[in-house]
């Protein structure tokens, strides 16, 4: 997989952008961070500092997964947003497309999450030694064959969303490690995160930061 990456290049959408935060809406097929190798280097946090030069990570999405994204402008910024995404303060919510007729139409995954070795980067659920992995989901639409989700997660696991949805008996549309057959069948993996809600590093003040999902 890693020799086929040809990242798009579309242009880079700043949502939002002040003294001490950058708020971007990724597309999917980017890497958040540079894998390895040179022809890994093309990432989501190289264009946005070449852009604002002085741009910090945050907190990553996986690069099939699009949707927003906030980076730092200040080491102060960076460590405020990232104790709140490891407190949990931040509230991230995500839109998807599901295989098939997910019933009922409002639930709580709750299975602990652990990499699957010989797989990686796949992911599996294990009670014995997981780390708890929580996802709130609501149905928003049936749309003939698939279900259009709208997913809230309470922790921030590795594919905790994709292992979820495969756990419900619903894969993500288009998602090359956990969909087979005609759900995998699709341009691109069908996760998109829709909306970011955080307290801003300076002013503390609640915010609220969207990108429309592109399916």
């Amino acid at each position: 997989m890693n020799e086929d990456y040809s990242p798009p290049q579309d242009p880079l959408d700043v949502i939002h952008e002040d003294a001490e935060l950058i708020v971007v809406n990724k597309p999917a097929g980017l890497l958040s961070v540079p894998g390895r190798g040179e022809h890994l280097a093309d990432c989501l946090l190289s264009r946005v500092q070449a852009a604002f030069p002085g741009a910090l990570l945050v907190h990553r999405l996986d690069r099939d997964t699009s949707g927003v994204m906030v980076f730092a402008q200040t080491p102060h910024a960076q460590r405020s947003l990232g104790r709140q995404f490891e407190e949990r303060k931040t509230k991230k919510t995500y839109v998807a497309r599901l295989w098939g007729k997910l019933e009922p139409k409002a639930g709580t995954v709750d299975l602990p999450l652990i990499v699957d070795w010989p797989n990686r980067p796949r992911q599996m659920v294990c009670h014995e030694t997981g780390r708890p992995a929580v996802t709130d989901w609501r149905v928003l639409r049936y749309e003939g064959d698939t279900t259009r989700v709208r997913l809230t997660p309470q922790t921030g696991r590795s594919h905790q969303l994709r292992v979820h949805c495969l756990a419900l008996g619903h894969p993500i549309l288009g998602d090359p490690f956990y969909a087979t057959g005609p759900a995998r069948d699709f341009p691109r993996l069908m996760l998109h995160s829709e909306e970011l809600r955080l307290k801003h590093p300076e002013s503390g003040q609640s915010m609220k930061f969207r990108a429309p999902a592109p399916f």
